[in-house]
């Protein structure tokens, strides 16, 4: 229904000189999808509240509404051209007038969890990036076509987001910053199971698609797909998702994609997660339910690792202690990290592996292949723990899809199916093996177990090869021989 409005929208975006990437085209449909979805969301409380005979109060000023300045509308409803600013005038309103209005919400609103401190934070930390008018009138006038009306366009929406999430991502030298494949989200989902009621925590949110997919998992009914009561839709939307990100465009597409699939008011924190002292964090603070990708491979200064008691400036190692922290007893946890800190030597690396084993149950592993995540160039594994409980046994799972993963060539779903039904009973495999906690070294806790149930295959070459690398090596040899000889005739 909306996908061409989508590729139209980029195309006029890829020819304004404001806009060069894909994180561009992203962070600008962003902030206009933003206040379409505000105005439709306005219309509609007004419309409710019409019927019950009540008043409604505009969150939005009417000079500032889209339906004022992006998209007017004659008394037939045509597009105004005549009213419409465009060109030079504008790029002036948008920039001048719009968002330090829209930025001044953060002052004015009651507490962080309202719409109206989401709108200040938003246009405190997005910039109008398109510089021909002309070019944001033709946007603008795309962005006026989708509709937030019915919960099928909203489903659309969504979709064409994360698709809009994904490019971004593979563009990014960062993939897995911005994208964390979905198949291998909604498999950690299956693990962990959550349930009404259950608060679900990402510190290092990207794009919220852990949060996103919680969220489609709970709405359809859980593991059990049972239809929810009206209490529980309250408590799903308002008391179950909470994340926190650093990065201002990131946290401006993780509110954005967390609207999109239906949620009205994102729990999202724009701070720096690891600012925030171990100690301070309290049962008040404390989740059930942790699923997360923290950024690996980043370094943090040392004021921010004072916070922590292993200090490393492995940005990875220092979520890892977060999340363990921020857990409840008894909460459940799957973290994304490094393959290496699975067999890392380094004190901080043994220090850590020592605390999750003793403090949680890691009780699952799962080791993902190479080029799981796009434009990331490093192998990842699955930890799944609970905490509270020491571990006693970890199982290990292979994934292995059969083929090299790749762009035209992502993890899917089925990929993942016998890794979720084989992780309920702990199954022994070709792909999967447990490994008791007291066959581990007690001096470096490493985590890196060959899999036992694999026999060693070495490629035998033919004959032809190994004769060609003789002769290769021979000749290579004659030539050395010959320049030493040269050195003596001199």
């Amino acid at each position: 229904m909306f996908e061409q409005t989508f590729k139209n929208i980029d195309d006029i975006l890829h020819k304004d000189a404001g806009c060069s990437s894909e994180l561009d085209y992203t962070e600008q449909t962003s902030w206009m999808l933003f206040l379409k979805y505000l105005d439709d969301l306005e219309f509609a409380k007004s419309q409710e509240a019409e019927l019950m005979d009540e008043e409604y109060k505009y969150i939005i000023d009417e000079e500032h509404r889209w339906s004022s300045w992006a998209a007017p509308k004659t008394a037939t409803g045509e597009f105004d051209h005549d009213n419409a600013l465009t060109g030079d005038d504008l790029i002036d309103y948008v920039d001048q007038e719009l968002f330090p209005y829209l930025k001044s919400f953060k002052q004015r609103a009651d507490n962080p969890n309202t719409i109206e401190y989401k709108i200040g934070e938003i246009f405190g930390e997005i910039k109008n990036k398109i510089q021909s008018g002309y070019s944001l009138r033709d946007a603008l006038e795309k962005v006026d076509e989708l509709r937030f009306r019915s919960q099928e366009e909203k489903h659309e929406l969504s979709h064409l987001y994360e698709v809009k999430i994904k490019n971004m991502g593979n563009a990014g030298r960062n993939g897995g910053e911005y994208y964390t494949p979905r198949p291998l989200i909604r498999a950690m989902i299956d693990v962990i199971q959550p349930q009404i009621g259950e608060t679900i925590y990402d510190g290092a949110a990207g794009s919220a698609g852990f949060l996103c997919e919680a969220y489609d998992y709970l709405r359809q009914g859980g593991a059990e797909k049972k239809k929810l009561k009206t209490d529980e839709l309250k408590i799903l939307q308002e008391r179950t998702f909470y994340a926190k990100e650093k990065k201002s465009l990131a946290y401006v597409i993780a509110i954005m994609n967390m609207i999109l699939h239906g949620i009205e008011a994102p729990n999202v924190v724009h701070t720096n997660t690891l600012a925030e002292r171990l100690q301070d964090i309290t049962p008040n603070n404390q989740h059930d339910i942790i699923l997360a990708n923290p950024p690996f491979g980043g370094k943090e200064r040392k004021e921010v690792q004072q916070n922590f008691p292993i200090k490393t400036g492995e940005t990875a190692f220092l979520f890892l202690q977060h999340f363990i922290k921020s857990l409840k007893p008894g909460g459940r946890a799957a973290v994304v990290i490094k393959n290496t800190f699975l067999s890392n030597t380094d004190n901080a690396a043994i220090a850590l592996r020592k605390e999750l084993l003793e403090s949680c149950n890691l009780h699952t592993v799962l080791d993902c292949p190479a080029k799981t995540f796009l434009g990331a160039g490093v192998k990842t594994v699955v930890l799944f723990f609970t905490k509270g409980e020491p571990t006693q046994s970890t199982w290990f799972y292979q994934l292995d899809p059969g083929r090299s993963l790749g762009k035209t060539n992502p993890l899917n779903d089925n990929d993942l199916k016998e890794f979720v039904e084989m992780q309920k009973n702990f199954a022994d495999s070709p792909k999967s093996w447990s490994v008791p906690i007291s066959q581990l070294d007690e001096i470096s806790w490493s985590l890196s177990v060959k899999n036992p149930n694999q026999e060693d295959k070495t490629d035998l070459r033919k004959p032809s090869e190994i004769i060609d690398e003789i002769i290769s090596l021979d000749k290579e040899s004659e030539l050395v021989l010959q320049n030493i000889q040269g050195l003596f005739d001199v």
